[in-house]
């Protein structure tokens, strides 16, 4: 289970602490162009070292493609690309070699395969992700045929969280701090309080919002292709994610029928919904509203103090993790979620589409 998708597919590859991560991505139409400071660009969104409230690895995150682009266009092949890893400590892992981190993938790999790679986690490493931001960031050039944008951002680390919904923001102020939060003030008490959990050698989780505007109405697959159900597993499968809600969400008990409901009215020719308290999802299908939904990060379960567990005999112990590790993952987890989301849209809309997908072929 390595792929993801089913028109467009993302196959990924590598550890965290091996020669390189890649992937192959299959089915991305042919004729988009390429664009390499844009996809620059978003790997160094998820970049490691980025700030004082990130793991401290340096990596120049910088991707070699290997095939599926000529003359700067996607061919319509499949698309070969490798990310090398280049500082990598592994000796930092030596002494957990033979304990089982709390919270982490090390039990369930051993007992899944007998074996597993101990530094950094190997596949359940975060480093895994850079693959789905690669793919990602070919899924958002697709997409600017279309007047699609994705954008999500913090909106919660802790006790601290945005109170208002996305539409009292101005989301364009998302990457103007650290923690990637579109209000200034709650940024700086985010990032305060990150350093102030980063200083006691804890960790501390939140929530990512994420906004996806522009998506036609019809996208959706019924029964077992929900559109909303494809964005959870999406979701979902990111290291840490915890929990997946969209539109409403677990907030639908408050409220009566009456007050859920989203009444239909006739804009110019065009059905739309005066409220969007289904999140742009209706029946599993898109509606043409905003479709929004939350996500949970967990707290990174490595700490930078002690705490007990078993080695592989099972013999209790106490371990203290070594290494570089994010004190909260939600900053560099921000481009990733927009990186899956990006892909399910495009996905869904080529399941829908087939071959009408729109190209602009050059002259030969």
């Amino acid at each position: 289970m390595n792929t993801f998708g089913n028109l467009f597919r993302l196959t990924s590859f590598g550890e965290s602490h091996g020669a390189a991560m890649g992937g192959v991505i299959d089915g991305c139409p042919a004729g988009i162009v390429a664009d390499m400071d844009f996809i620059r660009h978003e790997l160094g969104r998820r970049k490691p070292g980025q700030s004082s409230i990130t793991t401290q690895r340096q990596e120049d995150d910088r991707v070699e493609f290997l095939s599926g682009i000529f003359e700067g266009q996607t061919t319509g092949a499949p698309i070969g690309f490798i990310v090398r890893n280049k500082d990598q400590r592994t000796t930092d892992y030596e002494e957990l070699k033979h304990v089982f981190r709390p919270s982490h993938a090390d039990f369930t790999y051993q007992q899944k395969y007998g074996i597993r790679d101990p530094h950094g986690g190997g596949r359940s490493s975060a480093r895994e992700t850079i693959t789905r931001c690669v793919g990602g960031a070919i899924a958002k050039l697709a997409l600017s045929r279309y007047p699609i944008k994705i954008q999500a951002y913090t909106s919660q680390i802790a006790h601290i969280r945005l109170d208002q919904p996305y539409l009292s923001y101005d989301l364009n102020l998302t990457e103007t701090n650290g923690v990637r939060c579109p209000d200034p003030q709650k940024a700086a008490e985010m990032e305060a309080y990150i350093k102030q959990i980063q200083a006691e050698g804890d960790t501390v989780g939140g929530v990512v919002t994420c906004v996806i505007q522009g998506v036609p109405a019809g996208l959706g697959e019924p029964v077992f292709g929900k559109l909303h159900a494809a964005l959870a597993s999406a979701i979902l499968s990111i290291h840490a994610a915890k929990g997946f809600d969209y539109g409403m969400g677990f907030d639908v008990p408050l409220y009566k029928g009456s007050e859920q409901n989203d009444p239909f009215y006739n804009d110019n020719g065009q059905i739309r919904t005066r409220t969007n308290h289904s999140g742009g999802i209706q029946g599993g299908i898109s509606n043409g509203e905003d479709i929004f939904f939350r996500v949970a990060f967990k707290a990174v379960p490595t700490l930078m103090m002690e705490q007990s567990t078993v080695d592989m005999d099972g013999n209790e112990t106490l371990m203290k993790a070594k290494g570089r590790h994010d004190p909260c993952v939600l900053p560099r987890a921000v481009p990733v979620v927009e990186a899956m989301a990006a892909m399910t849209v495009l996905d869904y809309l080529l399941l829908s589409t087939k071959d009408q997908f729109p190209i602009q072929r050059t002259a030969q």
